[in-house]
């Protein structure tokens, strides 16, 4: 299928490391009668951590990795050693990586826990913190207590399974019905190169691609993959992309100018969003009326008539050029309004 390596969705199961315990050891020194505690810490446990890389686009590298489990820290030893830290697993991901994990209830249920997200370069989510390693005995001389004979245990490490869910971060989503020409505006507007063909579900994974304005300005378009009347209960394509356009910040709808109805067409749309999630109301909202290249002006004064009300819209064609400088400037100043 394509865009199989396209994975925003992956579970998996982590573990992160025991602490090292401490060390309950006496000095032993020739000639030295009674040799004082002199036992080192336990080394920390590995914890498991999500960094945010902008090289990554996908989960799919997790797919096969399902699995992380860091190591233990080590254990203390005379002459105050302490033990070495274990290594921290850490894990590239995406940004706009949003981790929750799976609970496990007394009843047997399951419940899902909101843990976090990364949403830049270099920003860390702590999954599971390692155990701390336990303290020697030379920690607990005292006055009172000059050959303390215990030392602490190292700390137990955590471990549970984690669902990560890619949400794609673009300022400008596309909504709209396959064929509807999103692919195709994201090629002329950027250096994106979406696969193009005459036929229901091109897209089959969200692209991505960078709009340039002027003077050095410019924003981060995604086409997601087209949206059909159902999609929210889960027909076409269903669900899985409509997660997707919950991180832009403007919604562009586009409709081929051949729809039998364009307000009916942007109220579907408009419905469908709205019945995933009612917070995408929310959004700025613009309309794109497309391969607008062969209508003559009676044409378009019909369209205008038929026009859904309170959006700002903007007759276009890829194909020809028509407004398409327009569109992005329409598009950068709902961004920064």
């Amino acid at each position: 299928m394509a865009g199989s390596n396209f994975v925003d969705y992956v579970k998996i199961f982590a573990r992160s490391g025991h602490g090292g315990a401490g060390s309950a050891h006496f000095r032993r020194e020739k000639f030295v009668a009674f040799g004082g505690p002199d036992g080192g810490d336990g080394g920390k446990g590995g914890s498991i951590i999500l960094q945010g890389d902008s090289q990554y686009w996908t989960l799919i590298h997790l797919k096969y990795q399902r699995h992380q489990f860091a190591e233990d820290g080590q254990n203390g030893s005379g002459g105050r050693s302490s033990g070495k830290d274990a290594k921290d697993i850490v894990i590239p991901v995406p940004l706009g990586t949003v981790a929750r994990r799976v609970v496990q209830n007394e009843d047997g249920t399951e419940s899902i826990e909101y843990a976090g997200e990364v949403t830049g370069h270099g920003d860390r989510l702590v999954l599971l913190k390692g155990g701390r390693g336990g303290l020697g005995n030379w920690n607990f001389k005292s006055a009172t207590n000059q050959t303390p004979r215990y030392a602490q245990p190292g700390e137990e490490g955590d471990e549970g399974a984690f669902i990560l869910e890619l949400k794609i971060l673009a300022d400008v989503g596309l909504v709209g019905f396959p064929n509807a020409g999103k692919s195709t505006l994201l090629s002329v507007v950027s250096a994106a190169k979406p696969k193009i063909a005459d036929y229901a579900f091109t897209t089959l994974e969200p692209n991505l691609g960078i709009v340039e304005v002027r003077d050095g300005r410019s924003f981060v378009m995604a086409d997601i993959p087209g949206i059909i009347e159902g999609a929210h209960e889960g027909r076409g394509l269903g669900t899985r992309f409509l997660r997707h356009i919950e991180r832009n910040s403007v919604l562009l709808f586009m409709i081929p100018a051949d729809s039998d109805d364009i307000s009916r067409d942007y109220e579907i749309l408009l419905g469908e969003l709205q019945q995933y999630n009612s917070e995408l109301m929310d959004k700025r909202r613009l309309l794109a009326v497309t391969k607008c290249d062969m209508l003559d002006d009676e044409l378009m004064e019909e369209l205008r008539a038929n026009l859904p009300e309170g959006i700002p819209t903007l007759f276009i064609s890829s194909v020809s050029g028509l407004n398409i400088a327009q569109l992005k400037d329409m598009l950068w100043h709902a961004l920064n309004d």
